[in-house]
């Protein structure tokens, strides 16, 4: 909620769709797990020394986590008056780094082949494989006579692993 805050106050002209990617972007895991990273909050957890070993506090999911809990304590305890002030300071440095609005690969991908005249993506899923709770996904994507691949728990995930690729390929 701070984040979206922000967002409207620091661009209140940009439109709904851009601002909800800077959102996802700005609330995402890597994002989280590099603030939490960046706070130094990985050594203040309390893990076994078998788990600190393991390189545990240097996850991305457990240091975003971490970060959401955090969070979730300083709204309680000291509510928005305390928890905006460190939400900005500790996320100044993501935010400074927005001059755009970003774009997840698929839409990359997309305004790339529109660009040249060329046809839509075609994403196509090549196997599913793996028990229901844990399923893998592997799936193409051609366009302009190259194709990407990529492979996720989830199909969505895998189309823009593919679409990501893809624009490496292509040198984008």
């Amino acid at each position: 909620m701070l984040i979206a805050e922000w967002l409207a106050e620091r661009f209140p002209h940009e439109q709904e769709g851009d601002l909800g990617r800077r959102l996802a972007l700005l609330v995402s895991q890597p994002v989280l797990a590099e603030v939490a990273e960046a706070i130094g909050l990985g050594e203040a957890l309390a893990v076994s020394p078998g788990e600190a070993k393991a390189g545990v506090r240097r996850r991305a999911t457990v240091l975003a986590d971490a970060l959401e809990a955090a969070l979730g304590a300083l709204y309680l305890d000291g509510e928005l008056l305390r928890a905006r002030p460190f939400v900005r300071r500790a996320w100044e440095a993501v935010m400074n780094r927005q001059a755009e609005p970003p774009k997840d690969a698929k839409t990359r991908l997309q305004e790339w082949v529109q660009k040249r005249g060329l046809g839509l993506p075609e994403y196509k899923i090549m196997s599913s494989v793996g028990p229901p709770h844990a399923p893998e996904f592997v799936v193409t994507v051609a366009a302009g006579g190259f194709t990407g691949t990529g492979a996720a728990g989830s199909k969505r995930a895998a189309e823009q692993l593919a679409a990501g690729n893809l624009l490496v390929v292509l040198g984008e």
